[in-house]
């Protein structure tokens, strides 16, 4: 035993601080590692499934103690040295993975979408979670959300924690960005610094919605299509998301000549643009977008585009303006689209509806509402897009009960 860990026969709730030796369990939604300790449950960074660790209680709540794994005596054949020195105990909290091998952080987060299903929706899945350029799982991030200490350093908060670790790297994030000099600037209040590198290789920074160094409109090209966009407007992080989610979720939704489709959540209209094309001069594509900086983008994208109807306002309030629509497409925020959106949707029958979820729990609450609707799960893929992180990208392919 550790000298400062506490022993087996202690019967007192954990406190922050303690030491506790444990085996590590399975993996938990969230990029924790479930343990127990005298019946109390502990989420675990920093461990991995199968090995025996040295825990140190860093937070606790009624029912649960989170805990990062400081000393590791028995190691997985998973664990690898992580690329980046913050990504450890008392370090940076924005990636969860970094010790463990790529192929197995795909593994984890399959097992993650296959418990969220059984548990949430009584599904049981057969799915894979494929990798994405770059190989190594680094340097793909091209959106960046920087705290800044009261020092006023560049920095990311710690997990679970309002304390910003200040940092002069990011193994995660495009060259582009340039961590290494904005950390040398010292930088005035506790305004986020907010950094966006386009695929035309254009750097905007940006603190509280003022642009402060760069162009203030970005070029993304996705395939044929050229996206002029704020740098403020939501975007996929992953440099090779676009491309990879636009070419899945066109090949599940198939959509054809004068085909009516409900673009949902549309941000500036990643996938409209390539709707449009398809369903061509007798079909429409209705983005529907709350945003107000997304929605003002893709006015001006979608200016000349006939086909292209462009509806301002929450998915569950513009959606009666729509009068038919054959293919439905959806890619909600983390919370996913929730009953009254689905409950919607459903009511035009459409003959396919694809789902892009960036988180499963939320996919698989919704998953069941639509398979309760008269829906079925045709078939469902996974996307590490996020890798070094616990964070997974799926894409659901749904049609009518035969």
């Amino acid at each position: 035993m550790e000298p400062n860990a506490l022993p087996e026969t202690t019967t007192a709730r954990l406190q922050i601080g303690d030491q506790v030796e444990v085996d590590i369990g399975p993996v938990a939604h969230g990029g924790h590692f479930v343990a127990r300790y005298n019946g109390q449950v502990i989420f675990v960074r920093h461990a991995i499934t199968g090995e025996r660790a040295l825990v140190e209680i860093t937070s606790v709540s009624a029912k649960i103690a989170w805990g990062d794994a400081i000393v590791i005596h028995t190691k997985s054949e998973h664990r690898v040295v992580a690329p980046c020195s913050f990504a450890a105990p008392s370090g940076c909290g924005g990636c969860d993975f970094q010790h463990v091998d790529l192929e197995y952080q795909r593994e984890l987060k399959r097992q993650v979408i296959v418990e969220q299903f059984l548990r949430v929706a009584k599904m049981e899945l057969d799915l894979d979670v494929l990798p994405v350029e770059p190989s190594d799982g680094l340097h793909w991030r091209t959106r960046m959300d920087f705290a800044v200490s009261p020092a006023g350093h560049l920095g990311l908060f710690a997990s679970r924690s309002n304390q910003v670790v200040e940092l002069n790297d990011c193994k995660i994030a495009v060259p582009e960005i340039d961590i290494a000099s904005l950390a040398t600037r010292r930088w005035s209040g506790d305004s986020r610094v907010e950094v966006a590198a386009s695929s035309a290789h254009e750097v905007n920074v940006s603190r509280g919605g003022r642009s402060i160094s760069g162009p203030t409109q970005l070029h993304e090209t996705v395939g044929r299509h050229t996206f002029e966009i704020s740098p403020a407007a939501f975007w996929q992080s992953h440099k090779s998301a676009p491309t990879t989610l636009v070419a899945a979720a066109i090949e599940a939704l198939n959509p054809l000549d004068g085909d009516e489709v409900c673009d949902l959540y549309a941000g500036v209209g990643l996938f409209t643009a390539e709707i449009s094309r398809l369903v061509g001069d007798r079909g429409t594509v209705h983005l529907i977008e709350s945003d107000h900086k997304a929605i003002a983008d893709a006015h001006k994208i979608f200016k000349g585009s006939k086909n292209v109807q462009v509806h301002s306002g929450r998915v569950e309030h513009k959606l009666s303006a729509v009068k038919r629509a054959d293919l439905i497409l959806l890619d909600p925020p983390r919370t996913g689209a929730g009953e009254m959106v689905i409950t919607a949707i459903v009511r035009f029958k459409p003959r396919t509806i694809v789902y892009v979820s960036c988180d499963p729990a939320s996919l698989a609450r919704d998953a069941k509402l639509l398979f309760d609707a008269g829906y079925d799960l045709d078939h469902i893929v996974g996307f590490d897009l996020f890798p070094m992180t616990h964070h997974v990208e799926c894409v659901a392919q749904f049609s009518p009960k035969k």
